[in-house]
């Protein structure tokens, strides 16, 4: 999986995304997603790595089946949340302080 974490001024931005999908488009119905490499190029991480970034998150994006599958299972995001758009998964995360 790929991470890219950012500090803005409302905290951690992490955007993570399997490595299959950086560059990809997906589409269905009114949703679009693109996976651009400006924004989810990062560093190629294990899940290990990839779990303690959303753990320091304050807002996340994640694409992907299998990083998506990831946040679901360590309990970051609840399943009943996460989109399915054409052949992956998308889900987003926001800590509330």
């Amino acid at each position: 999986m790929i991470v890219n974490e950012r500090q803005t001024d409302e905290g951690l931005l992490v955007a993570v995304c399997d490595d299959g999908v950086l560059g990809e488009t997906f589409e269905e119905g009114d949703i679009s997603i693109t996976v651009s490499e400006e924004f989810y190029g990062g560093d190629e991480v294990d899940e290990a790595a990839v779990v303690d970034s959303l753990a320091r998150a304050t807002v996340a994006n994640i694409v992907g089946r299998e990083a998506v599958e990831l946040a679901v299972d360590e309990g970051f995001v609840d399943e009943a949340n996460v989109l399915e758009v054409e052949t992956t998964l998308h889900a987003q995360l926001l800590q509330m302080a």
